[in-house]
């Protein structure tokens, strides 16, 4: 079973900080800089409590590209609303005739096959 610390101190961390520099000079050229570049900051945050900060970035993310969206879309007035429920009435007795103008010429179709 792994040995996992929970806390890693000031020292520990300066003491990294110099052997990786102490590497950087060996293999840096002369256009890199000369101090190394950092390596991810330590964070002492739970894991829970880091992933739970990503997913609030993503959904802050997610609310700014859809805020202008929300925006354009109004509710509906009542003319507007009675003229869509009059569309959709109209669309649905139109389904009806089709289906029933089917009906019947499957039924005469069957009646012919079967005399």
């Amino acid at each position: 079973m792994a040995n996992f610390k929970a806390f890693v101190s000031q020292n520990e961390l300066d003491e990294k900080r110099k052997a990786r520099q102490e590497e950087w000079e060996k293999v840096r050229t002369a256009e890199q800089p000369e101090v190394c570049p950092e390596e991810e900051e330590h964070d002492p945050r739970s894991l829970f409590e880091q992933l739970q900060d990503q997913k609030d970035k993503k959904q802050e993310e997610y609310d700014e590209k859809f805020k202008f969206k929300n925006l354009i879309y109004k509710g509906l007035d009542k003319e507007e609303s009675n003229f869509l429920d009059h569309v959709a009435e109209r669309k649905l007795q139109i389904d009806r005739n089709i289906m029933s103008e089917e009906k019947k010429i499957v039924e005469e179709y069957l009646k012919k096959q079967w005399w």
